[in-house]
């Protein structure tokens, strides 16, 4: 749970954004990048701006109990949210930064209404150029943006328990996504060793390299300019 010394995050990045004269800003966050196995997550959250439940944060640094508590009163607190994600199948085919695009794309598309300016985590625009209604939407690239913005906050809370929950319902109980949510936690990992990879694993990760018996399922992960870092 976040420390005493750890400041809450605020609204001086959208109030920064409101100054420029955005109307309505949506904070983006992801979650899976680094998951050996399920999907890749986004979630798109506006908020009006308002005080928000306490102890929100980076999802991150929630304990699960608290973090499913927030992500409770944030359901009813924002004034819209909505997920988009891109499955293995998809990310094995197309690379991780373009599901990233996929998903944010398909997240902020399903607002009810379009936000005129995007608070993304990190210094990578992974949004690109991606338009919306024949418009490229302004993205605001921030690193820490999950400890900072409450919007961006709101976002990784939201994405890390609804795919939490997703991953718990898969199945395959041996290889325990019910805990790791398909990160390479020690259970993961044996259980591939002994039993291969699942119909939910991305077969273009690099685990495969260390399985000989499982190595030729994998499939080449394209090789494109701009990729992003797995962690």
């Amino acid at each position: 749970m976040r420390s005493d010394e750890t400041p809450a995050p605020d609204y001086a990045i959208e109030e920064q954004l409101t100054a420029a004269g955005a109307t309505r800003v949506a904070g983006v966050d992801e979650v899976g990048r680094g998951a050996w196995a399920g999907p890749v997550v986004v979630c798109a959250a506006v908020t009006d701006m308002t005080v928000p439940p306490q102890g929100l944060t980076d999802s991150k640094v929630l304990t699960p109990r608290r973090r499913t508590a927030i992500a409770g009163e944030l359901e009813g607190w924002v004034v819209a949210y909505a997920f988009g994600a891109a499955g293995p199948e998809e990310i094995d085919e197309v690379g991780m930064t373009e599901a990233l695009r996929r998903s944010a794309v398909r997240a902020l598309e399903a607002l009810p209404e379009r936000p005129d300016a995007v608070i993304l985590d990190g210094k990578h625009n992974f949004l690109g150029d991606r338009v919306s209604s024949g418009r490229p939407w302004p993205v605001r690239t921030e690193i820490k943006a999950d400890l900072r913005s409450v919007s961006v906050a709101a976002a990784s809370v939201l994405a890390k328990v609804y795919r939490d929950t997703l991953m718990a319902g898969l199945g395959h109980e041996e290889y325990g996504f019910a805990a790791n949510a398909g990160y390479p936690s020690p259970v993961h990992q044996e259980t591939l060793k002994r039993l291969g990879p699942t119909p939910h694993h991305r077969l273009s990760w690099s685990y495969l390299d260390d399985l000989p018996q499982w190595r030729h399922l994998k499939k080449h992960r394209p090789e494109i300019e701009g990729q992003l870092s797995l962690i």
